[in-house]
């Protein structure tokens, strides 16, 4: 309806009503929407972590203040070109990934500047249903710091545990390689320097001795030593046996020259009861008491053929066999052999197996004469003083150049024996701590008895006694003399005396001597 007059439509009152009721509600969900969005404002304003509103034009709409307190205020700008985002971190761009429809799987983290973040992202709809992306940031610069500290430490850890464990291992190489020095050294020691070890010198051929000793000492390998009587021959075989292996098990000696021939088979082979007249009973021989340990055979030239293929029979198979048995028995011993002849001239005139020759020269150890190495004389002297010295509880102290000068100057045939048969006799003699020209003997035994004699005496001596005993006397002198000279080689004095064995080993012990000690 028209008002006359005014020009105005009149509307119905129900139409009024109802626009006046849309203004409210519009007014009420404005308001609405002014409460939620300062809510959200005020609840993404007090929030510690990061927030930042970006619009999938990648415009930041909104900063929160912590966000804006690290970054500055970079509402307005472009994400990729305030948070310095190159290509690498467009692959994991929240806003990308958000208008694809992906969805934040954990925490991703970046670095802003000079901030290290970690961040997650979620999509949604603002209030005029434009896209947003809401980035949630955690400063995590202090972490990444303490962590990279802990890396670096982590890593210096293991370097230097890496050094320490090096160390320790090239201390432990060094701590065994001393270990095994010092051992050596103490062997080498108590090579040298045992109480037990007679064996003195200091040339040349006495150090290549002791080495070869030394070399040869563990094995089981046959020993043949070779070199005149009075060197030594016995000695060197007592060290072998010392030094070997088997020197906690027995170790007997045997002088082949010394026994008969028919004696010699059943001393080293043993018999079986009734083998022969007065074989009562078993009896074992050396070879057998000498088992698992070592045997040594002076004088081993001079074994007949019969036995010479016997001895061979136990170094091929390690057997022997009991005169008058008729089984083998095994036995595991180390033969170590010794003789004063050149055993190669007689297996060349046929006076020994070359077969047997060979078994026993595996190793050969030559021991040099005295003559030949008279830089060992001087040592051997101090040697048998003191022995001799405590011996017979002497004081000597003294010996003259005048004396040294002939005992150096002496050819010794004797050899070693004959040398400290000198000496044991001038100490004996001695009157004071000083040896003199008195005590010092280098002739025979019988010029030495007769040395402090006047001749008149001795031939008065000689004439009070009936002559079988002068002679017998004479005779007991003669054969003493020539074992102190010729060491005690049967065969040797036998020859010289012009006997033969047999009658000089009846002579021996008629007269109660002994061959001695090699």
């Amino acid at each position: 309806m028209t008002t006359p007059g005014s020009g105005r439509v009149e509307g119905s009152p129900g139409r009024r009503t109802t626009d006046r009721q849309m203004h409210t509600e519009l007014s009420r969900a404005r308001k609405e929407v002014q409460r939620l969005s300062k809510n959200r404002v005020a609840l993404l304003d007090i929030m510690l972590d990061m927030i930042l509103l970006i619009r999938s034009d990648y415009i930041i709409e909104y900063m929160n203040p912590a966000a804006s307190t690290i970054f500055g205020d970079l509402q307005g700008m472009a994400c990729r070109e305030a948070l310095k985002c190159g290509e690498q971190s467009c692959r994991d761009c929240p806003v990308q990934l958000s208008l694809t429809g992906a969805k934040a799987k954990g925490l991703f983290e970046r670095r802003i500047g000079k901030v290290d973040v970690e961040y997650n992202f979620i999509s949604f709809h603002g209030y005029r249903d434009e896209q947003l992306v809401m980035l949630v940031m955690r400063d995590i610069t202090q972490r990444k710091k303490q962590e990279a500290e802990l890396a670096k430490i982590h890593n210096d850890i293991d370097s230097l545990l890496q050094q320490k464990i090096q160390e320790l291992r090239e201390s432990e190489r060094v701590r065994l390689e001393l270990n095994r020095e010092v051992n050596i050294l103490k062997q080498t020691l108590d090579i040298h320097s045992s109480p037990q070890d007679e064996m003195v010198g200091q040339s040349r051929q006495f150090r290549e001795l002791r080495e070869m000793i030394n070399h040869v000492a563990d094995s089981d390998a046959t020993i043949l030593i070779t070199g005149e009587s009075g060197t030594g021959k016995e000695l060197v075989a007592d060290t072998i046996h010392r030094r070997s292996q088997r020197h906690d098990n027995p170790f007997l000696k045997f002088n082949c020259a010394a026994v008969s021939e028919t004696l010699l088979e059943s001393d080293l082979f043993g018999y079986e009861k009734g083998s022969f007249t007065g074989a009562n009973a078993r009896r074992m021989g050396k070879f057998e008491i000498a088992d698992k340990g070592t045997i040594f055979l002076d004088e081993i030239g001079d074994i007949s053929p019969r036995m010479q293929a016997a001895l061979l029979r136990v170094l091929q198979n390690g057997e022997i066999m009991r005169v008058g048995g008729n089984q083998s028995v095994h036995v595991n011993v180390r033969v170590i052999t010794s003789t004063n002849v050149d055993l190669s001239t007689a297996v060349e005139e046929n006076n020994f197996r070359r077969d047997l020759y060979y078994r026993l020269n595996v190793i050969n150890i030559h021991l040099p004469p005295l003559r030949q190495r008279k830089e060992d004389i001087v040592p051997l002297i101090t040697h048998f003083i003191k022995k001799y010295r405590a011996a017979f509880q002497k004081e000597i102290d003294y010996i003259p150049n005048r004396i040294l000068d002939r005992l150096l100057n002496h050819d010794w045939p004797g050899n070693i024996r004959e040398l400290e048969n000198v000496i044991k006799r001038a100490v004996l003699l001695a009157k004071s701590n000083v040896i003199t020209e008195k005590e010092l003997c280098l002739e025979n035994t019988i010029a030495c008895a007769g040395h402090n004699q006047p001749s008149g005496l001795l031939e008065k001596r000689l004439l009070e006694q009936p002559l079988k005993e002068s002679v017998a006397e004479l005779e007991g002198k003669i054969i003493a003399s020539a074992l102190d000279k010729f060491g005690g080689n049967p065969q040797v004095i036998s020859r010289v005396l012009g006997m033969s064995k047999t009658t000089f080993y009846e002579k021996m012990k008629r007269h109660g001597l002994s061959a001695g000690k090699k």
